[in-house]
């Protein structure tokens, strides 16, 4: 199928890593905006990066940066830029009713057989697609930040979303190189983010009770559990840290309940904690955009560096 995928802009940053994953597989995509001056600078901004992974020898797909960016097409014109397209992916800002709109003029100008696809992290599928008469083509496909580096994808049904929308949803991303995940059914926050905000929740409590400091709770993670985590999951630590996880139960189960019955409310995240963590990681990070954007350019690079090493490992 000659795949044509649309995007909305606007901030771009997901957008354009959409692109380039989508051309990576070989695909044609059509990047849409209201803004000509948002398409030329994501364009620049796209050509500039892939030449950049070309010479460092971590561009993605077979095809050279030359061949995948003559995927890449711009338009201003919304009917334009879906026509003949198979896959739309949504990448607007997290606005509830900026997501409605587009999904609304979107509803009025497809056919039957495009899949409408949003990147929302956290607007449920009820809320976004809920009233649209093509309902059961629409999917939420929730990259992490950045999707080129991290492959893993949320795919999310609406209630009445035809099970072939996440199949063909599945398919797609699992031949552009990403991992998906099917969620059974909608949840608030998603699965990544409900487990992201347990871990930032515990982390918060244990500096603001003075357990630890900020940087050597970071530590704890980058040097301890991230280390594990890059490879496999909390399941399946349980089952190889004792002989299966029946068995991780029976010796475990009492601790872990005595521990969790000792965590304490949601934290409000505001307040002196606020202060105390800012300043631990400004003094470690300025928090000047030359030097935020030199910080994360590194962790792209260490992303690049272990998503290759996984990749070896896999074919190994």
């Amino acid at each position: 199928i000659n795949w044509l995928i649309f995007f909305s802009l606007f901030s771009g940053l997901i957008g354009r890593s959409w692109a380039m994953v989508f051309a990576a597989g070989g695909f044609k995509v059509k990047l849409y905006d209201i803004a000509q001056q948002q398409l030329t600078s994501a364009l620049e901004n796209i050509c500039q990066q892939m030449k950049e992974m070309e010479k460092s020898g971590v561009l993605k797909g077979a095809l050279s940066a030359d061949q995948q960016l003559a995927l890449i097409s711009v338009c201003t014109d919304l009917k334009a830029a879906v026509e003949g397209a198979t896959f739309i992916q949504e990448c607007t800002p997290e606005n509830l009713e900026l997501k409605k709109k587009i999904f609304g003029q979107l509803d009025l100008i497809v056919g039957d057989n495009v899949i409408l696809s949003s990147s929302t992290s956290c607007l449920l599928p009820s809320k976004l697609f809920t009233g649209l008469k093509h309902v059961k083509q629409c999917i939420v496909s929730h990259p992490v930040n950045p999707p080129y580096f991290v492959p893993l994808v949320e795919i999310v049904p609406h209630p009445e979303t035809d099970p072939s929308t996440t199949e063909r949803t599945y398919a797609l991303m699992k031949k552009i190189g990403q991992s998906p995940v099917k969620l059974n059914r909608e949840i608030e926050g998603f699965v990544l983010n409900r487990l992201q905000y347990a871990v930032i929740s515990e982390a918060w409590r244990l500096v603001d009770e003075g357990v630890i400091s900020p940087t050597d709770l970071d530590l704890v993670m980058s040097d301890g559990l991230g280390m594990r985590y890059a490879f496999i999951g909390p399941l399946e630590t349980m089952h190889l840290n004792a002989e299966g996880v029946s068995n991780y139960c029976e010796r475990y189960a009492e601790g872990m309940r005595l521990v969790l019955n000792t965590f304490g409310p949601v934290p409000e995240f505001s307040g002196e904690t606020v202060q105390k963590v800012n300043q631990a990681l400004s003094e470690k990070i300025p928090v000047v955009p030359k030097v935020l954007d030199a910080r994360r350019k590194w962790r792209d690079e260490c992303l690049t560096g272990l998503a290759k090493l996984k990749t070896q490992m896999k074919s190994d």
